[in-house]
């Protein structure tokens, strides 16, 4: 057990609460509390707050001045946030938007270089643009082109697909001209904007509304409790302040407040309305650019004075509002100093608008009448996937020199990737989202083209453009790369694991030897640590894909025609090479596009899938959007104000103690909601934490918030904190913050794992391998939250209030 620290007085009285956090994958209130009877404190049916329902009033009794032993369990379950009904399948569609989103909060640690952050964040929003440009241009590449181009142009297409046959140039009807059926085809992705704005517009009002508690809204504090604080600064952590746009280095007199301290931090709202109508404007205006482009094409060739006046007028428009769309998400980021409610209404409500304006006038000027115009070959749409490859690959390496002259100011040993984490995810990103519109674009065209090979000229359709093609065929390229450091890793895991068994045994003196049982253990040992290989193989992966995504759009552009078909002349080795890679990569988008579809279907069916891909969701969405309003929505938004108002309000309702117990995912949940605290209530609260993955993965990978250096302001702001460990967790680990002002170290030594070796008298039967799970059973548990508890100061005289209700209970009962 830890030494108190020196102003610690051990009081046995007092009210005194442990506030339970779970991890990802979500728990019941009945598991947290271990028992099935319990009655919901506060909250509603998304996140709540549950106690057992013999503690509903505990605070209030009598017992609990002395007789009860250990604190009154709580426990805050958020899983609904991520996993709670079926439309949450939905969010399958936003994965790369969630993955870039990330890019934006993996920026290395530094101070100073205002320009170079502000560089940093911009470039990261551009390249979350692109995403949305490229994820509207598959939707007209399939609706537009493959559909109501090709095929409906094609007699022989259009009567294999009957469901297109009013839409046929062969039937000769109103609908038979081609800028009517493109008209009529826009409809379906401008329908996928209006659904991602709707998806992105709701979630904002289900899960990120919650505004965080301020210091004028929190609880009236008694004497040492809750005081009031700067909303602009204070606290003393090691983090910075931003100016202006939340990305460059502030300071409030002569403190600064951590990252996740400040009152704006977990309240997006102006940045996300913003983004959101600068997303929904470019994809309408990508839709109009398409419809226009194509009708614009005819009338210059056919020269008609009227129409061909209106093609470049209308151009010439589009061109001047991306370059204000482009403006509007290039000039503001997040900010975070003050609690910032307003809204740039003119941006929110216009410029969607004036988006959609364009795209009505757009379908009319391509419906007019040209009884001359009959559909060949594709639409541009070759080099419009080129210009976002291109546009893309150029953002994410200004991306990776900006990361790496923030990282080379203030080196941090441990940061991920020497600090290109946030480029690697960015990129990561694109090639997910290439990956999911080439693979819609290319079943599509295999579906309408029947026994014939898109690209290779003997089907009913051209088919989709040959970068798709080339794209497709460098997968098998990279899996094949890939299998070079999977099997490095796997001959280091496994002679790890050998080297480990010594170890393992003298772990538990006294035991006999078996074997079995220590092989088995150090190979759970091992494996663990495959977690800290993973910025290996991620560089690895991203330096592979950067350089095969070149090659595919060098090889695009020079041949014009697909892999199989440009190397039709050359070595019978290469030849044979390039039709496996192209069969091959068409074969597993296609594969991949069928277990994408049937995941998200299993998962809208059934809640048990539905939580395994929670998860995801659990780890990719704690962060609030910043760079794109489509990714699905940031939980902790609802879930921080949530922990901190219950902590706050507690504390200055009893005056009690309080110990804030996270595993996981709930860790970082729980640091974030102490962060927020005011520094008296902070001084009031103990943190336990366990399976934690603050250092281990947020510290590496997200350095600016969760650094060494913030960490260590945590610790000294903090009253006392304790974090527990195990060697066979692939997830959690020690936050290594050592003794310093009179606290003891954080990490308490590795528990043992299993508990004991062997068969005992206190356990007869085999003690599982634990790993991430179950921490709570092992004695060393409940002995550090006691530990926590005598640490606290005592608890203060409660001011009895017989006209207030009873604290917190709502009296409805959940189980």
């Amino acid at each position: 057990m830890s030494p108190p620290t020196p102003d610690a007085v051990p009081q046995p009285g007092g009210a005194a609460l442990e506030l339970l956090v779970h991890g990802v994958g979500g728990a019941t209130p009945q598991d947290m509390l271990g028992d099935p009877r319990t009655v919901r404190i506060t909250g509603d049916a998304t996140a709540a707050v549950y106690r057992r329902t013999d503690d509903a009033d505990a605070e209030h009794r009598p017992y609990c001045d002395g007789d009860r032993e250990g604190p009154i369990p709580e426990a805050y379950c958020w899983s609904n946030l991520t996993s709670g009904n079926g439309a949450r399948a939905l969010w399958l569609l936003l994965l790369p938007f969630m993955v870039v989103n990330l890019a934006h909060w993996m920026r290395p640690a530094t101070t100073g270089r205002p320009r170079t952050l502000r560089l940093y964040g911009t470039l990261v929003r551009l390249v979350a643009l692109s995403l949305t440009v490229l994820f509207t241009a598959a939707a007209c590449e399939v609706a537009l082109d493959l559909t109501a181009w090709q095929c409906a142009g094609s007699a022989r297409c259009s009567r294999d697909s009957s469901w297109i046959g009013f839409l046929s140039a062969a039937n000769g009807g109103w609908w038979s001209q081609p800028g009517r059926r493109l008209s009529l085809a826009a409809l379906l992705p401008a329908a996928l904007v209006g659904l991602l704005w709707y998806l992105s517009n709701r979630t904002w009002s289900a899960y990120e509304a919650q505004r965080p508690p301020s210091v004028t809204t929190m609880p009236p504090g008694r004497p040492g409790l809750a005081q009031s604080e700067d909303p602009e600064g204070g606290g003393n952590g090691d983090g910075y302040l931003t100016a202006g746009n939340g990305e460059g280095p502030a300071a409030t007199g002569n403190t600064v407040r951590p990252a996740l301290g400040r009152p704006g931090f977990w309240y997006g709202r102006r940045l996300v309305a913003r983004l959101r109508a600068a997303h929904t404007a470019a994809g309408f205006l990508v839709i109009a650019a398409a419809v226009t482009g194509a009708a614009a094409r005819h009338d210059r060739s056919a020269g008609v004075r009227g129409l061909e006046a209106a093609g470049w007028a209308m151009e010439a428009v589009l061109v001047l509002a991306g370059v204000f769309v482009v403006a509007v998400v290039f000039r503001r980021g997040r900010s975070e100093n003050v609690l910032d409610n307003r809204i740039d209404r003119a941006v929110v409500r216009w410029l969607p608008c004036a988006s959609l304006v364009l795209l009505a006038v757009a379908m009319v000027y391509a419906s007019w009448s040209r009884p001359g115009w009959a559909s060949q070959g594709t639409l541009p749409g070759e080099v419009a996937f080129r210009v976002i490859a291109l546009a893309q690959g150029a953002l994410v390496v200004v991306l990776a020199v900006a990361a790496q002259l923030l990282h080379l100011r203030v080196r941090h040993g441990r940061t991920a990737m020497r600090g290109l984490g946030g480029p690697a995810v960015a990129l990561l990103a694109c090639a997910l989202g290439g990956v999911m519109t080439g693979g819609v674009a290319q079943r599509v065209a295999d579906w309408l083209d029947g026994s014939g090979t898109p690209g290779e000229g003997e089907g009913a359709i051209p088919g989709p453009p040959v970068l798709l093609s080339w794209q497709a065929s460098v997968i098998p390229v990279l899996l094949l790369l890939l299998l070079v450091p999977l099997c490095v890793l796997g001959v280091r895991t496994w002679r790890t694991a050998r080297a480990l068994g010594d170890r393992v045994e003298q772990d538990y003196p006294g035991e006999r030897p078996d074997e079995v049982r220590t092989r088995r253990i150090a190979g759970t040992r091992a494996r663990a640590d495959l977690t800290d290989a993973a910025p290996a193989l991620l560089g690895i992966l991203c330096f592979a894909t950067l350089l095969l995504g070149a090659g595919a759009v060098a090889g695009a552009w020079v041949s014009a025609e697909v892999p199989g078909e440009a190397f039709d002349r050359a070595h019978p080795v290469v030849e044979a090479a390039a039709d496996v890679a192209q069969a091959l990569g068409s074969w597993l988008i296609g594969l991949g596009f069928v277990l994408f579809v049937t995941w998200g279907r299993r998962a809208y069916r059934d809640a048990s899938a539905r939580r395994t891909i929670g998860i995801l969701w659990d780890v990719g969405t704690f962060w609030p959007r910043a760079a794109h309003p489509f990714a699905p929505p940031c939980y902790a938004e609802r879930a921080v104000p949530d922990l901190t108002w219950r902590m706050a309000s507690w504390t200055s309702a009893t005056g009690g103690r309080l110990v804030i117990s996270g595993h996981s995912q709930g860790s970082v949940l729980a640091a974030a909601a102490v962060w927020q605290l005011p520094s008296a209530t902070r001084r009031r609260v103990a943190l336990l934490t366990y399976g934690s993955p603050l250092e281990r993965l947020y510290a590496r990978w997200f350095p600016a918030y969760f650094g060494a250096a913030q960490l260590r302001g945590l610790h000294r702001d903090l009253h006392c904190w304790r974090n527990l460990w195990r060697h066979t967790d692939p997830i959690g680990g020690p936050v290594r913050l050592p003794a310093e002002d009179g606290k003891p170290e954080v990490d308490r030594e590795a528990l043992k794992d299993p508990v004991v070796y062997g068969r005992t008298d206190t356990h007869p039967l085999p003690e599982p391998v634990l790993g991430h799970s179950d921490y709570q059973a092992d004695p060393a548990f409940a002995e550090e939250r006691r530990a926590l508890l005598e640490r606290l100061p005592p608890a203060l005289p409660r001011q009895r209030d017989d006209t207030a209700p009873v604290q917190g209970s709502s009296g409805r009962s959940s189980g």
